[in-house]
């Protein structure tokens, strides 16, 4: 534990890549923490290839292609910037003097402050929960578009990441079939009128019910009306389940932090009830709180320039891309 580092930063996403960016440029020293192998939280490991349509300065970009060019404006700063991945911080004790002990699973060192932007945590895919569920052609995970070259397509899911996907693969599959157990998708207005004017075939107020095929591989799916129990079997080469996640935040949970529901409760400086220890993201709630990227983004930018204050007090912060601040020897 040589040095202590003027910022920690709990979550590899694009909020706390940004976040290590933008700390950095301003002149702090900055340690980024995250339990995946690498980079990018849920839209690399998940969704590199999906597109993303409300970021600002693009009509569309894929999701791993953004988070490349944040890592290329982390890299300006390399000798601020120090990565620890798959590293879960398992404990945080503040000291009298102010700073933080933080022990990940990789290490131990201190910290003048620390940025929460760990999302909903670790995440699991919600499954269909039927039998034979565990088939090779059944994904929770789309990372490679074109492996469902010329084949039929059969999406379960409601909400943006659905819809999205369902017009994405109408370049390169032979038929894409979206099924929702509600009447109404909860995607973008957008996004839902162009899939209701695409070549999707779309099924409202279905279910899934029944899996039919070989031991390994899924030929046809049993979907069944929620009302009026209507079945239909759907013929498919693959099923893509886009349910969501059930995450956790794990330690965090534990570290005596307020929570409104699964997120950290925040003031208008991103500062959680702990004096020092601040959260951005879909990890910080607060009243009229819109969970987007680009909003996250925003959030970090607050969120760091009070940690700075925190981290140094009585010092006058201008933002500028270089200072004198840096880590420190204890």
């Amino acid at each position: 534990m040589d040095n202590i580092y003027d910022i920690t930063i709990i979550g590899g996403g694009p909020v706390g890549m940004y976040g290590s960016f933008y700390a950095a440029m301003q002149g702090l020293q900055v340690k980024l923490v995250d339990s995946l192998e690498h980079l990018g939280g849920q839209l690399t490991a998940i969704y590199p290839e999906k597109y993303i349509y409300d970021l600002p300065g693009h009509i569309k970009i894929r999701a791993g292609e953004m988070v490349q060019n944040i890592r290329n404006q982390m890299n300006q700063y390399e000798d601020k910037i120090t990565i620890s991945t798959s590293s879960t911080v398992t404990d945080v004790v503040k000291e009298d003097e102010g700073r933080f002990l933080i022990r990940t699973t990789k290490d131990s060192f201190y910290s003048r402050s620390i940025l929460i932007t760990a999302g909903n945590g670790a995440f699991n895919p919600r499954t269909l929960d039927l039998e034979c569920e565990h088939v090779e052609n059944l994904h929770y995970f789309v990372t490679d578009m074109n492996q469902f070259t010329d084949k039929k397509v059969v999406i379960f899911g409601g909400g943006d990441s659905a819809v999205d996907w369902a017009l994405m693969l109408t370049e390169v599959a032979k038929e894409v079939t979206i099924v929702h157990r509600r009447e109404d998708f909860r995607a973008h207005a957008g996004s839902v009128d162009k899939l209701q004017s695409s070549n999707v075939k779309i099924y409202t107020s279905y279910k899934p019910v029944q899996l039919i095929g070989q031991e390994s591989h899924v030929d046809r799916i049993c979907i069944e009306h929620v009302t009026t129990g209507e079945q239909i079997q759907i013929n498919t080469d693959d099923i893509i389940v886009l349910f969501g996640f059930v995450s956790s935040l794990g330690p965090i949970k534990d570290w005596g932090l307020e929570f409104h529901k699964t997120a950290l409760s925040v003031d208008s400086t991103e500062q959680t009830n702990i004096d020092g220890i601040f959260a951005a993201g879909d990890a910080a709630t607060f009243d009229g709180k819109i969970k987007m990227i680009t909003t996250g983004f925003g959030e970090a930018v607050v969120a760091i320039n009070a940690a700075k204050s925190y981290a140094f007090p009585g010092q006058t912060h201008r933002h500028q891309h270089s200072s004198n601040i840096g880590a420190k020897k204890l």
